[in-house]
């Protein structure tokens, strides 16, 4: 995708926060917007610095993460194509509480504050799309908070697994997925609270059992109504 062609209106118009905005307002959005092209291990934000705008990735794939006192990283949200992150943190004028790192090349489209507001004080009802996206945000960390206290790491796994698969086609009998890891497994396994040995170890035992069949990120799921059942879930 090259960046120095890229429409901005027109993309910032297949976002749900702007997908109700006319023309004229999408164009007075995307002059408040630029964009990124990062390099992978690239950093976005770190702990710390000024949050005065949020972030959408476009293409790529970007690491939220916090580093423990004693150096230990968790990686505590993965941001694929179309999603954004930082929203909430950009209007409390506190700085940036987490860090950002692009996991492979990546384009990002960054959105100034200023812009977000000026939309917000023209027209009330953009902040509530503003507050239905941080719900929905605040909603998939209680759910990932949730499943920590609750679910074992093999439910963890499996559900990680079968996240974006219907219900419907889940319970179809002999239904087989294939589910390209977007990142490293040690990545994935900080994601789910778990060692990236344990992460491996639970995958081996899903393909001993045939439930799964694993070809370096692509992990073959041969009956998603099995592994939806299996014992250790």
């Amino acid at each position: 995708m090259d960046a120095r062609t890229f429409d901005l209106p027109r993309y910032l118009s297949v976002l749900p926060l702007f997908v109700d905005l006319n023309r004229d307002e999408l164009t007075r959005v995307a002059v408040g917007c630029h964009l990124r092209r990062l390099a992978r291990g690239e950093t976005i934000f770190r702990v710390g610095e000024p949050c005065e705008e949020f972030h959408v990735t476009v293409t790529g794939q970007v690491k939220l993460f916090a580093i423990s006192p004693t150096g230990q990283e968790k990686v505590i949200e993965l941001v694929g194509p179309g999603n954004s992150f930082a929203e909430a943190l950009m209007f409390t004028g506190k700085p940036y509480i987490i860090n950002a790192q692009a996991l492979t090349e990546t384009l990002l489209l960054t959105v100034e504050r200023d812009a977000v507001v000026a939309e917000i004080e023209r027209d009330p009802r953009f902040a509530m799309r503003m507050l239905a996206g941080i719900s929905r945000q605040l909603h998939r960390l209680v759910s990932d908070v949730e499943a920590y206290a609750l679910h074992s790491g093999v439910q963890r796994i499996i559900g990680y697994l079968l996240r974006d698969q219907p219900c419907d086609d889940a319970a179809a009998p002999g239904a087989a997925m294939t589910v390209s890891l977007p990142v490293s497994k040690a990545t994935v396994a900080s994601r789910l609270s778990l060692t990236p040995e344990y992460f491996s170890r639970v995958l081996h035992d899903l393909e001993t059992a045939g439930l799964v069949r694993i070809d370096r990120r692509d992990v073959h799921i041969l009956d998603a109504r099995r592994l939806a059942a299996y014992p250790g879930r």
